[in-house]
């Protein structure tokens, strides 16, 4: 077996796309094995690509433990930036486990493309406090059509990440969560941490970078549009109804992995 796939990157949140050849095939441990940074690839997950009536193309993720996600914000840029190295085309739509998803080409310098995302209409809920053996926590809950769990702190403990597994798997998010932290700099600057659901500590996330944002409007804390700096860079996120996402996808690699 051989599959063509390409890499891509997003502030440092790596997928391979690669077209699925059957999209029934259950691709749990296929997927381990690509995103395998040592025997495999090496990617944060898979967007396995199926084509779509109502869409330019569907995005179906496994993480790279092999769970499924609705959808990853920068997974979906990749794609974007996927099918714009093809094409002249300055719009994209991706249909996702979260639904449609609009991409639209900002600006496009091989191998980087910038895109904005429309990443539709979040839910926040109320606060909630969490109860770890580290002691109790309190966020503010987000879907973003996946969920998220955002705490705000002053700094980032040496131990965030131990603490944010924690609380990706708590009995109080039966599906489990993502976990983002978030450190004000100013109404309209965030910094910010995140743990994936099904990934662990990562250098970006759209949905978590959206999410962080929103939580920080909802609670007085900023204003849109909001700058939201991870490690791996810089995204703008606008709120007014709909989430509008702004952000680079990086080309990285084409090649063939021989399973």
């Amino acid at each position: 077996m051989s599959l063509q796939f390409v890499k891509a990157s997003a502030c440092g949140n790596d997928f391979l796309m690669i077209e699925a050849k059957n999209p029934a095939q259950d691709l749990v441990e296929l997927t381990r094995r690509l995103c395998d940074r040592h025997h495999g690839i090496g990617a944060d997950g898979v967007e396995w690509l199926v084509a779509a009536s109502d869409a330019d193309i569907e995005a179906r993720l496994v993480n790279a433990d092999g769970s499924h996600a609705e959808i990853s914000g920068n997974g979906t840029r990749c794609v974007a930036a996927y099918l714009a190295g093809s094409s002249s085309k300055t719009e994209f739509v991706i249909r996702t486990g979260a639904g449609l998803k609009t991409c639209r080409l900002i600006s496009r310098n091989l191998p980087v493309f910038e895109f904005e995302t429309d990443m539709g209409a979040p839910t926040v809920g109320d606060l909630l406090t969490v109860g770890l053996s580290y002691g109790e926590v309190t966020g503010v809950p987000v879907s973003m059509g996946n969920p998220h769990y955002v705490m705000f702190v002053e700094d980032f403990d040496r131990d965030w990440q131990a603490r944010a597994a924690a609380i990706e798997s708590h009995r109080d998010f039966p599906k489990r969560t993502n976990v983002e932290l978030v450190h004000v700099v100013s109404p309209q600057e965030i910094e910010i941490r995140l743990y994936e659901r099904g990934v662990g500590e990562t250098l970006s996330s759209g949905t978590g970078s959206s999410a962080a944002a929103v939580a920080t409007i909802a609670t007085g804390r900023g204003t849109s549009p909001l700058r939201v700096v991870a490690p791996g860079g810089p995204q703008t996120v606008a709120w007014n109804g709909n989430v509008l996402l702004r952000g680079p996808a990086q080309l990285i690699c084409r090649g063939e992995f021989f399973g």
